[in-house]
Formats: C-alpha cells, structure tokens, sequence
C-alpha cells in the first residue's frame, strides 16, 4: 500500500487499535467494569518518515506503542499491519513462534535506560542479546556485530566490559539504541526516549536518532510528551487524548495551524524561544476524565473552551478538515474554529 498523496510506501498500518484492561474487585476478584487505554487509533507511517505521538501522561500513547509491539499483553481488538516482502501481514494475529521473525523488523527504546538495561549484564551481553534470542551462536559474530552497534551510537569497543551503572544517562540511551538497532530493524518505537536525560543531554540523542534514521532509512514511531522535541523530530504528528486520536498532521501544519482545540491547549504550553513573545496559555479545567467512564459525546468536552451542546451529546469523528488536505481532527467545529498556534519565531 502507498500513501497516495505522497507516492510514498506505507510501512506500518493501524487500524481500530484497542486495548482495555479489566477492572477486578471482590473477594473472587470479578470483573466490573475496563479502563480503556487505546480505544480505536488509526493512522499510518510511511516507510523512511518519522510520526510523533504526543499527549498528557495517560493519554494512551506508550500503550499504543507497547500493543503494535505486543509487549506485556495482547490487543483488545483491531489490526496491526507491517509490509513485510511488498505484501502487509496482520501481526495481531501471529502466534508467539510465527511473531518472532517479524520482531527483527520493529525494535523499541524504552523510556528509563537505567530501568530498561539489565544492571547485572554487561554491555556485551546486553546489546548481543537480541542476537542470541534469535537463534545466533557464533560468539565471534556477535560480539562483531556489538562493536559495530557501540561504534555507530558514538561509543568505543572499550565499553563492552562495563556495567550499566559505570555510565552516565545519555551514554545508557546510546546503550539502548545500539541494542534495538543490532538486529537491522526498518521500525523504531521510541517510547519517550529523551525525557528521562538532562536537557542539554536531550539535544544530543536526539541528534544521534537524526543521523541514524538518515544512514539506515529507518521509520520512526516517536512517543513523547514534550512538544518542542516532537516537533523538531517529526514528519507528522498524531495527537492522543483519552484513548483516541484527536489530530494529526504534517508538523508544520500542526503546529502553526491547529484544527483541535485540545491541541491549541498543548501548544499555548510550549516555551517560547523570543522572551519578547508573551502569548497565552491555555489553562484546562478539571483533570483528565477517568478512561474506565469516558464522557459521552466529544471525550474532550468537559475541558473544552469552544464546546457546545453537540459536543456533549455526539462524538465526533477524526475526519479530513475542509480545505487541508492530509490533516485530519475529531472535532464537530474544526472547520470554522480559528485557533492559536506556535508563532513562527519559536520555529526551531
């Protein structure tokens, strides 16, 4: 499948995503009720482009990701589509044999690399593992190969002999990055890889991710939080609230030109890089509603300055906003709301 606007191959395909976790009370632990974490994403990524997923904490982001990868739990429901050999295969659907070969083509970096590296394994062992997991032998080859990956994230062969702890936090993500690139995937999952490291570190990883999507023409699904990063990283961008897509877009489009009132919020919060620019930040109201009683209607309603009485009684679709092609928002009035974006001096 080719994304027609762009003529583009599409690498990976997610439609209706769900994934609800069971609410158990009582004594014989009965099930009362689900909190549903992802309920119903779509979107696609395009094979050598990077889409950013961004949202307040609980919003569902790192359990999209974690559910396309199958990590700590099946889907609820919907497909996960990989072009593998030219065709699309289902991995939903995959028994945990009939999965494995597919997992060489989709890696992740975790968030925490203090928590995500084995603190009694080596270097060696910790980026050679996925090698050995996959059925390689040679020890010779692999150890090879971790030289190859410590090269390639900026760190020397020196290293291999270490433990986590000798490392600092950024020199942990490289670690990180090397051992989800040793097996050549074409897809990253970056799940808030940054947000654990110091600013100034920040900038660096990111620059790393830069370079070796460039060199190795990787597709990137970028997790995060941080709007600033996101958009200096990102082709498009997919906003989550609640469970749900509410817009996504091409970045610049997004950020200067947003049709969903939920994303105007977040980038009112983005800091300005002129102190001469003083816009307004939108506070939101209340908390985020509970994922296991969403509101009827627009799930965003309850926060939302612009709501109207449709909002509180109809949900709205993610749909194409009139006139933009490619930017899609679930919201009933995106295609008169004028909304505030990022002014164009803070484009970084």
């Amino acid at each position: 499948m080719a994304d027609e606007s762009t003529g583009t191959e599409t690498l990976l395909r997610v439609v209706d995503l769900k994934r609800h976790f069971p609410i158990k009370r009582g004594v014989f632990r009965k099930t009362v009720g689900w909190t549903k974490a992802v309920d119903g994403v779509s979107f696609f990524i395009n094979r050598g482009e990077t889409l950013g997923l961004v949202g307040e904490s609980g919003c569902g982001k790192t359990t999209t990701g974690r559910s396309i990868l199958r990590i700590g739990g099946e889907p609820t429901s919907g497909q996960v589509l990989l072009r593998v050999d030219g065709r699309e295969v289902d991995i939903t659907g995959l028994s945990f044999e009939e999965m494995k070969p597919y997992r060489r083509k989709m890696q992740v970096v975790f968030q925490d690399p203090r928590a995500s590296l084995n603190p009694r394994m080596t270097v060696e062992n910790i980026i050679g593992e996925p090698m050995r997991i996959q059925g390689e032998r040679n020890t010779r080859r692999i150890r090879e190969r971790v030289v190859e990956m410590l090269r390639s994230v900026g760190l020397r062969p020196v290293h291999m002999n270490r433990y986590p702890h000798e490392f600092s936090g950024g020199q942990r993500q490289r670690i990180g990055i090397a051992r989800a690139l040793i097996l050549d995937p074409e897809l990253l999952i970056c799940d808030e890889p940054v947000s654990a490291l110091d600013v100034s570190v920040q900038a660096q990883v990111i620059e790393l991710l830069e370079e070796i999507q460039d060199r190795l023409g990787l597709t990137y699904l970028f997790v995060a939080h941080d709007m600033s990063v996101v958009e200096h990283i990102s082709d498009r961008v997919a906003v989550m609230y609640l469970g749900k897509i509410v817009e996504i877009a091409s970045a610049e489009a997004l950020y200067f030109d947003p049709k969903h009132p939920y994303a105007e919020a977040l980038l009112s919060a983005v800091p300005k890089a002129d102190p001469d620019i003083r816009g307004e930040k939108i506070l939101l109201e209340g908390d985020v509603p509970d994922p296991a009683d969403p509101p009827s209607g627009c799930r965003f309603h309850p926060r939302c300055r612009y709501a109207q009485e449709l909002c509180r009684t109809k949900e709205p679709e993610l749909t194409e906003v009139a006139g933009h092609p490619g930017h899609e928002a679930a919201c009933h009035f995106a295609d008169s709301l004028s909304l505030r974006g990022m002014p164009e001096e803070t484009n970084v």
